[in-house]
């Protein structure tokens, strides 16, 4: 088995099992606000075992592992110890480090689905911008997704309303761009 088949049921398998025993706990608190969340964690502990049933797995072990950062620290730390009502800093630092993570996956899919052959002529710039997008697709999404949750289930997600949503933005399209930027000119190995 490959390292990162490994790693993918190593980590997924922990937090499947942490936030089942989240979900227990709370459930039986009568915390639904929390056992909601740890659900949720449960679900999305689980997607990438669905990258054990393709072929060639593209995505590498930094990426993956910067998954479960992010699936860490945004249910468990964010939502469950409640870092986004502690440190105001919390929210805006994870679109952060949310938006240099997609637009780092998204060199992956840029090789995946760009041929060889056609990526020596695409221009550094369309790379950035490919990059860029995902980036800001992946931040706009999950402010949909955050509407969402507040609109159903917690109304907690978006307690700075448009303010909170705008600093969300501006912070994944800067973590975004950021990334972006650095590889489309640092890096020629990657877009040829």
């Amino acid at each position: 088995m490959a390292l990162k088949q490994k790693i993918i049921i190593i980590f997924s398998e922990i937090l499947i099992v942490f936030f089942a025993v989240l979900f227990i706990v709370y459930f039986m608190k009568d915390d639904s606000s929390r056992w909601q969340v740890a659900l949720g964690g449960i679900g999305v502990s689980a997607v990438p075992l669905f990258l054990l049933f393709l072929k060639n797995n593209p995505f590498n072990i930094p990426s993956l592992l910067g998954y479960y950062v992010l699936i860490f620290c945004t249910t468990y730390l964010g939502s469950i110890e409640s870092f986004y009502l502690k440190y105001k800093w919390w929210d805006s630092s994870l679109h952060f480090y949310k938006g240099i993570l997609v637009s780092y996956i998204g060199i992956t899919l840029y090789q995946v689905l760009i041929p060889q052959p056609v990526r020596k002529g695409i221009s550094r710039w369309i790379f950035f911008l490919f990059l860029l997008s995902l980036a800001v697709t992946a931040t706009v999404l999950w402010e949909i997704y955050e509407f969402a949750g507040d609109q159903f289930f917690t109304h907690t997600m978006q307690r700075g309303g448009n303010k909170d949503t705008m600093y969300d933005l501006i912070c994944g399209l800067t973590g975004g761009f950021l990334l972006s930027l650095y590889f489309s000119l640092k890096t020629q190995k990657i877009r040829g």
